[in-house]
């Protein structure tokens, strides 16, 4: 399958090949009958570790039509503007499930298990079958395929890379990596802004961007296509030449004009700045270092540097820098930015620190609300911003299925089923937007889990089984995550194989992702032959489904 051209990397050396090409008997033709280029479809995840209070995550109904009133009073209440943009997928459940017994997951770290095949749905190697013991080789154990964003990227992105960003410039271990390029092999991706600045706008110098050539630097001061060759094809106008290679120009000018809207550059400086993005203030972001909290950091304004994060990914994004873009919020995290003083993990296990049992800290339920309330800020800005950007057929958003996924549901379970996930925009018209959908069963009484069963009362309280207790009842929404990513990948064109695994060059639907698509498969890693029971994506998911 062919790949669509990066704008800037088509910019780069424009006038040439753009003035040759109506003297190409194909090319004339081509412009003689050319249509306007649709929008690209694009895929834009959050991802963060360690869960959430699910009690106070979903709205009251598991399915059916969602409004602003149904998330007022939700962790999601920041999104309640785009009540009629957003798609929550209920019922969920991702693989590899870390259980005491082995019954459904691997012996291993039970947040390396979790964060390394949620999105390969592959169990990791070496594997081990002692629960208690695993944590011994949590720094060894990889998965053994690629993860979804590298799956997507190798058809659909310039160079067959995402744009892996780690917000926060924290660097991840096997416990919290999630993307991975190939078997057993993690992807760093950036942890820079000021990288990531460079290298979609080029304005960067000594080292952090490749130099511009004059064409490329105009392009990114906002020039179209056809600003760029406008003096060649003056000179080209008055050259003497053969009427039929005459009314080829004249085609291949019309051309132009059709499409300067579509390969306008928009990774510009003006464009960073109306998004609140300025060299200046790029370079002025603190660095992480001890007792810094970065992450919450003022630019300007109410930007903090994960909303710069999401305004260089929407920048991206507007001008097709890569249609798939993963932005990580760093694990164990403190978030003093926001008065807590104790990481986001020890924080997730109600008692201040990564062990098993301990009395809960004082107000332990408020601060991983105070959490999952800015967590759910920053993906409000996120799909706010992409929004505000118009382009053919609606906004930025309505072209992009953007998803906040967490690495388990609730924190003190370390449960993968009832997954708190929460989708904006349709892809293009894919997907069914306004709906709160139990993709299981389509039960409108989809437990919200027991989050709230530790650490209620004002006095501190003994967690002596802290497993399983808080989660959802491991019954009840089992439905696997493989299949969301099938229709993801559907969703922006992906191919797939006559076996329905996703396949460049393929001219199938895909059907088929991972290696599982039932945790209890994983037990004893990679012994199980490979299977997946439940192929296809969720038709409930989808616009006309």
């Amino acid at each position: 399958m062919s790949k669509p051209i990066n704008r800037r990397i088509f910019l780069r050396g424009l006038g040439g090949a753009l003035v040759a090409a109506p003297f190409l008997g194909t090319l004339g033709d081509r412009a003689a009958r050319a249509q306007p280029v649709t929008a690209q479809r694009r895929l834009i995840v959050m991802f963060t570790h360690y869960g959430c209070l699910t009690t106070r995550f979903f709205p009251s109904s598991s399915h059916g039509p969602l409004s602003a009133a149904a998330l007022e009073g939700t962790t999601l209440a920041p999104l309640a503007p785009l009540a009629s943009k957003l798609l929550l997928p209920r019922g969920i459940r991702s693989m590899n499930e870390w259980t005491p017994d082995l019954s459904r997951g691997q012996g291993n770290d039970m947040h390396g298990t979790a964060s390394g095949s949620f999105f390969t749905c592959q169990p990791l190697m070496p594997n081990s079958d002692d629960p208690w013991q695993g944590v011994n080789v949590r720094l060894t154990p990889k998965p053994i395929g690629p993860s979804l964003d590298h799956v997507i990227a190798r058809q659909l992105s310039p160079d067959g890379k995402p744009l892996f960003v780690r917000v926060a410039n924290v660097t991840d271990n096997n416990q919290s990596a999630i993307s991975f390029s190939d078997p057993e092999t993690p992807y760093p991706g950036i942890a820079s802004v000021k990288q990531l600045w460079a290298g979609l706008t080029g304005l960067f110098e000594g080292g952090e961007a490749a130099p511009l050539s004059p064409d490329s630097y105009r392009a990114i001061r906002g020039k179209s296509i056809l600003d760029l060759v406008a003096d060649d094809l003056d000179t080209l106008t008055r050259f003497d030449m053969s009427q039929h290679d005459r009314l080829k120009l004249e085609a291949w000018k019309e051309l132009l004009h059709e499409t300067s809207t579509v390969v306008t550059a928009q990774c510009s400086a003006d464009a960073g700045a109306k998004l609140g993005l300025t060299q200046a203030g790029i370079e002025a972001l603190p660095t992480p270092g001890l007792g810094q909290d970065p992450l919450t950091a003022k630019l300007a304004g109410d930007l903090d540097t994960a909303d710069v994060f999401s305004n260089l990914a929407v920048l991206a994004a507007a001008c097709n820098a890569n249609p798939v873009i993963f932005l990580k919020f760093p694990p164990s995290y403190v978030y003093r930015g926001l008065g807590l003083e104790v990481d986001s993990h020890g924080v997730s296990h109600r008692i201040g620190n990564a062990a098993l049992a301990g009395n809960c800290l004082p107000d332990a339920l408020e601060m991983i609300a105070t959490i999952d309330r800015y967590h759910a800020r920053k993906f409000a800005h996120l799909v706010t911003t992409l929004d505000g950007i118009s382009e053919e057929g609606g906004t930025l958003l309505d072209g992009t299925a953007a998803v906040w996924f967490q690495e388990v549901a609730d924190g003190l379970a370390h449960n993968h089923n009832n997954l708190p996930i929460v989708q904006a925009g349709s892809a293009g018209g894919y997907f069914k937007t306004g709906w709160s959908i139990n993709v299981e069963e389509g039960s409108a009484e989809l437990s919200p889990g027991n989050s709230e069963f530790y650490c209620t009362e004002p006095e501190q309280t003994n967690i002596g089984n802290m497993l399983g207790v808080t989660g959802t009842d491991p019954a009840l929404g089992n439905a696997p995550i493989n299949k969301y990513f099938c229709n993801l990948m559907n969703a922006l064109g992906v191919k797939a194989g006559e076996d329905g695994f996703p396949l460049a060059g393929g001219a199938a639907e895909v059907t088929r992702f991972g290696r599982y698509d039932r945790t209890e498969d994983f037990v004893g890693g990679d012994t199980n032959p490979p299977s997946i029971h439940s192929p296809g994506g969720f038709d409930s998911l989808e616009a006309n489904g």
